[in-house]
């Protein structure tokens, strides 16, 4: 019977200032802009682009917090190891907890989102092929993160590479028709109507609050250069720098992008190519005068939502990496394997969770699902940020209480089934570290 493996101190530190920044980029700009746009767009109306706006600034707030967090406890785990280390046990679980739910959730998006951009390139029928296409994606991407993060970083840079041009040329070619259809009934007036046949509450402030929700969801990408703090170099000095580049990096690309996409064809139009298709982006890119524009806008976002998944399987192992270790997830997790360095029990655990969730086949049910969970995690982490002594800190503790209030501000603007769900599985977790510890401790 062989011996375990062992479970290292620390991952191997790979990633310097550039490949961490292209780390985030390639959470953030997939299924964000790609998908979620169109989401917003279907209970905000044109407002959406005030929505995306006013979201990337609650963002920076927890970028922020984030980056000074990471810079003086740079290990894996992100929130689940700063809950542990600067508030309680069951905070630092509950934050881990939520971060598995909520990316889980984004993951699914993601690969549902692919699913989707894909067959309109292949011109198949997606009821039939939607979620199939999902999971395959899934099972792939988790065979390529298990082979080791050297090879994952230079496929998420060569990925994240081709979406930028894509997603460039997408809103150069469609500037021209933005611009004249601004004052048309279905460009951007009435600026702040609700969009037609937008779902449940929808419209008015109401409707502005939960596009706010959906689109910081799209944001949070850039904590994946926390949560990957154990295999950063010079962190203290390139975590911070790279989450800031990111995130205003994102934001700029996700105004430019939802201001051409709705003036072109309308909130509404928008809306309902995200539910009928997930493809919303490539809807608007047929609208142009360049017909080439929406073939490389469908295969930028094929690459782009199969960037979000590597990134989203990455983090996601590390954080459940992060758990096994502290023994609030069973010990085989935190295995590593000695020739990869990879955890490989944590990433194929994390690709069956995601391909779950991806057999649900909604786009709305999984990204509002992911929304309440993941405000829930970062107003653990502006609170683990309140709680640094003042020569620990990187920035001004405003920043972590207005992350905060807007985080739980937002976080039940939510559809209430959602952010029910999302405290019912809150409780189901902390049932579980009740056991888990009271475990733990029974075999010390």
């Amino acid at each position: 019977m062989s011996a375990p493996a062992r479970i290292p101190a620390s991952l191997s530190r790979e990633l310097g200032l550039f490949g961490a920044v292209m780390m985030g980029l390639g959470s953030i700009v997939g299924t964000g802009v790609f998908v979620s746009i169109g989401l917003a767009a279907g209970v905000a109306g044109p407002g959406v682009i005030v929505a995306i706006a006013v979201a990337a600034l609650l963002a920076a707030c927890n970028a922020l917090s984030s980056a000074q967090l990471a810079a003086l406890h740079p290990v894996s785990g992100g929130t689940y190891e700063y809950g542990y280390l600067r508030l309680a046990p069951m905070a630092g679980f509950a934050a881990g907890w939520m971060f598995l739910c909520a990316k889980t959730a984004s993951a699914a998006t993601a690969a549902l989102g692919f699913s989707g951009y894909l067959l309109h390139i292949a011109d198949l029928e997606p009821q039939r092929w939607l979620t199939p296409l999902a999971i395959g994606a899934v099972v792939a991407l988790t065979a390529i993160v298990a082979s080791g993060i050297r090879r994952a970083g230079w496929a998420n840079a060569l990925i994240v590479s081709i979406t930028l041009v894509a997603l460039i040329v997408f809103v150069v070619a469609g500037l021209p028709r933005a611009v004249a259809s601004t004052g048309d009934a279905d460009g951007l007036t009435p600026f702040f109507a609700p969009a037609a046949g937008e779902g449940e509450g929808g419209g008015g402030m109401r409707g502005m609050l939960e596009a706010m929700a959906l689109m910081f969801v799209a944001y949070t990408g850039y904590g994946r250069i926390a949560t990957l703090g154990e295999e950063v170099r010079n962190p203290r000095r390139t975590i911070p720098r790279a989450i800031v580049i990111t995130l205003a990096v994102s934001a700029l690309l996700y105004i430019a992008v939802s201001f051409v996409a709705v003036a072109s064809i309308g909130a509404a139009a928008l809306s309902e190519a995200t539910m009928s298709r997930a493809a919303p982006l490539e809807v608007a890119a047929r609208s142009f005068d360049v017909p080439v524009v929406a073939w490389l806008v469908a295969a930028g976002a094929v690459t782009a939502m199969l960037g979000v998944l590597l990134n989203l399987i990455l983090g996601l192992s590390r954080v459940l990496l992060a758990m096994g270790r502290r023994g609030d997830m069973p010990r085989f997790i935190a295995r590593v394997d000695e020739a990869r360095g990879t955890p490989v029990a944590a990433v194929i655990v994390i690709g069956g969770l995601i391909a779950l969730l991806a057999a649900m086949g909604s786009v709305k049910a999984a990204w509002s699902f992911s929304a309440f969970t993941v405000l829930v995690y970062y107003a653990i982490t502006n609170a683990a940020a309140l709680r640094l002594k003042a020569d620990e800190r990187l920035y001004h503790p405003a920043f972590a209480w207005c992350g905060l209030a807007g985080c739980l501000g937002l976080a039940f603007w939510v559809e209430m089934r959602y952010w029910l769900a999302g405290l019912t599985l809150l409780a189901v977790g902390l049932v579980w570290h009740a056991i888990a510890r009271r475990t733990l401790r029974a075999s010390m």
